[in-house]
């Protein structure tokens, strides 16, 4: 298994614990040196807070314990497509490499649509790669909107 896979399969245990909570399942683990810094699943509903996304939480906790804002050689796998305040936090962080598991085609901000981590005016670029274990990333978001739409 590739190393990508093993972590996107860590961060997909994270956004089954927000599905679990009623919360858009959506995970994040942030990788430096083989070792997880931070993991974090989405918390708007419980928090009240539009800026509870996985990956905002995720950058906070990994910068905690690194005692820095900059994450230089860290690597975030997301369940989904970060979105554009999410992209922003990761050029922010420094991250290396972004790997995310579905496409966000409406509001993606890494490869769908904005490409935010490729913007020329940005000090810094960040890599990413989609896709990585897209079928079950994707799987858990549609059963989880079809639950909700069920249950209306």
């Amino acid at each position: 298994m590739k190393n990508s896979e093993k972590f996107m399969k860590k961060a997909l245990k994270q956004a089954i614990k927000a599905y679990d909570l009623g919360e858009v399942p959506i995970g994040a683990v942030i990788v430096k040196d083989g070792a997880i810094l931070a993991s974090a699943y989405n918390k708007r509903n419980a928090s009240n807070c539009a800026t509870k996304h996985a990956e905002i939480i995720a950058i906070e906790k990994a910068c905690k314990k690194v005692k820095d804002w900059r994450l230089e050689g860290a690597e975030m796998y997301v369940t989904l497509e970060p979105c554009p305040m999410c992209a922003g936090a990761i050029v922010n962080a420094r991250i290396k490499k972004v790997y995310f598991g579905a496409y966000e085609r409406k509001s993606g901000a890494v490869l769908s649509n904005h490409q935010l981590l490729f913007h020329g005016g940005l000090n810094h670029k960040t890599e990413a790669e989609g896709g990585v274990l897209e079928n079950e990333c994707s799987t858990l978001l549609k059963k989880f909107f079809e639950s909700k739409r069920k249950s209306e």
